[in-house]
């Protein structure tokens, strides 16, 4: 049996294609996130398959528990094991919802204990080396700042940066508008420097990128096509290895670099989470660790009893 013919088995024994319904049309999530759960999914599927379980209600508590283990043993990271839970619940809540079982075997299903992650970070100093790496006669030297400006200045993911488009620049009002996950929108602030940054490259460079086929997104490619999330983590790298950072450095360093500089600078848990685009504080708080850490140095070095 090809593998193809393996998840359509799947997809059908398992109704799949019911809850990519639901996951598209009632859940509103974006279709990567869709197509992250199905594949979670028909894992376990094919698990199941391999113990000759072929109905989600022959699903019990055992082999849940017993797929966990062989993800471990596999050597998967304890972040892609807890979204394979998260997809078995959540699946599992669909399916008691729809009347399609009648017992949720996955809710005393444990995952592995979150370890206490502390995000990569640039330093003020660094980011500023980061962001004046792109020379300024090069080709796309205002179009890099502009994305690594707003990038740090704004807290964006990458695929907010990628996805932006003219409209969203609120310029006048030092603000920029953000169409984050879910398709919730936000406003962010931005400073003079990320401002200034931005209109150099709009009035100097981005008029000269646009043959048509930019669909109005604000960063560009040489093409003049939108750039992409590849090529926005290209730009990043060889800024951050012009500037002499042996640090990894991506798009998603500058994000952690906003949230954590915010906080050492006092700012409150809840702006930052707005700023950010969380839906959930605890998300945020990650960054409360770094922060921690900031204080203890700041102490140790300043009172007279640290």
């Amino acid at each position: 049996m090809t593998v193809p013919a393996v998840r359509d088995q799947i997809d059908r024994d398992f109704w799949l294609e019911g809850f990519r319904d639901f996951l598209s049309l009632e859940a509103g999530h974006s279709p990567n996130t869709v197509e992250a759960y199905l594949h979670d999914l028909r894992r376990m599927g094919e698990f199941a398959l391999s113990r000759g379980v072929r109905d989600p209600r022959r699903v019990g508590r055992p082999l849940l528990r017993d797929f966990v283990y062989l993800l471990k043993d596999l050597g998967l990271s304890a972040a892609t094991i807890r979204r394979e839970v998260s997809a078995i619940r959540t699946y599992y809540g669909f399916l008691l919802g729809e009347g399609r079982v009648a017992d949720d075997p996955s809710d005393r299903l444990e995952t592995p204990r979150r370890g206490r992650a502390l995000p990569d970070t640039l330093s003020v100093r660094e980011v500023e080396a980061l962001i004046a790496a792109p020379g300024i006669d090069d080709p796309l030297g205002w179009r890099d700042r502009a994305l690594l400006e707003l990038g740090y200045g704004a807290g964006l993911r990458v695929s907010e940066l990628c996805g932006l488009v003219l409209g969203d620049l609120l310029l006048p009002e030092s603000l920029v508008r953000i169409l984050g996950k879910g398709g919730k929108q936000r406003l962010v602030p931005i400073g003079r420097n990320t401002i200034g940054t931005v209109s150099v490259y709009l009035h100097s460079l981005r008029a000269t990128l646009d043959r048509g086929k930019s669909g109005g997104r604000l960063l560009l490619n040489a093409r003049g096509e939108p750039l992409s999330r590849v090529g926005a983590w290209g730009i990043v790298k060889r800024a951050a290895e012009r500037a002499g950072i042996v640090k990894r450095v991506t798009p998603h360093t500058l994000r952690h670099s906003f949230a954590t500089h915010l906080l050492e600078g006092g700012a409150d848990l809840r702006a930052v989470q707005e700023m950010l685009g969380h839906a959930d504080l605890s998300t945020t708080q990650i960054y409360t660790h770094v922060d921690r850490e900031y204080l203890h140095s700041v102490h140790k070095q300043y009172h007279p009893r640290g």
